[in-house]
């Protein structure tokens, strides 16, 4: 009996040192500074940049698109925006009924994303400016998150999905693609850029309530694609 009481004051103590230890590092920005250039970003520029075919997400889009798996009447938000490559891609796949969220830090972006969309005729699509901290959407709100390159950009991982936990319903999904760390042959700029390795990634969402379901395929060099789902608490 002693020792049944010790083995659970042991598990109670762990769980609580986990905890303290994510609280901790919600309190502390992981990479200050690394959303500086987003502050008054150059547009032009970053379209050019995010919407080439020198690109490899960009060659790879539309396989992209099909990972997702979206559904008609499905409200999806598109994290870290950017130009809204992937906003206008969703948006068609949702109709009649679903909405797309483009969020993003830069305000900027996010009136290339309203201009676009309303030269395109996409009239689908809400544009949400977030911070540091927190996506801001409204909670129970989609049934996908998606970020592409943009989790080494969350300054705040743990808050961030936390909010991100928040806004998906029951059973969402969360999909991270970002840059590969452990092949010898990525260049310096990535290992300098890029904070967390896949492994990194898995962990921390992981312990932000998800669990991961598969890494699809997409036969990209420079990024791998993980699916996660919410799970209950």
């Amino acid at each position: 009996m002693k020792m049944f009481r010790y083995a659970l004051v042991l598990s109670l103590l762990s769980s609580f040192l986990v905890g303290m230890s994510v609280v901790v590092a919600q309190e502390t920005s992981v990479r200050p500074g690394i959303n500086k250039s987003y502050q008054n970003p150059k547009v032009d520029g970053a379209v050019k940049r995010f919407e080439s075919q020198g690109r490899e997400i960009f060659q790879h889009r539309e396989a992209i698109v099909e990972a997702c798996e979206l559904k008609p009447g499905m409200d999806v938000a598109d994290v870290g925006a950017g130009s809204g490559l992937f906003t206008r891609l969703f948006a068609p796949k949702v109709l009649p009924e679903g909405t797309v969220f483009a969020v993003d830090i830069a305000e900027p972006f996010l009136e290339h994303i309203k201009k676009t969309c309303a030269d395109q005729k996409v009239e689908n699509v809400e544009t949400v400016l977030c911070t540091p901290t927190s996506t801001k959407l409204k909670p129970k709100s989609v049934d996908l998150v998606f970020t592409c390159d943009t989790y080494h950009h969350f300054e705040f991982p743990y808050k961030t999905l936390a909010s991100i936990r928040r806004a998906l319903r029951p059973g969402g999904r969360l999909i991270v693609i970002d840059f590969k760390k452990e092949d010898a042959e990525r260049p310096d700029w990535v290992n300098n850029h890029v904070r967390a390795n896949k492994k990194t990634v898995i962990e921390e969402v992981t312990k932000a309530g998800f669990k991961l379901i598969d890494e699809p395929d997409l036969e990209m060099k420079g990024q791998y694609v993980l699916r996660f789902e919410k799970v209950k608490r």
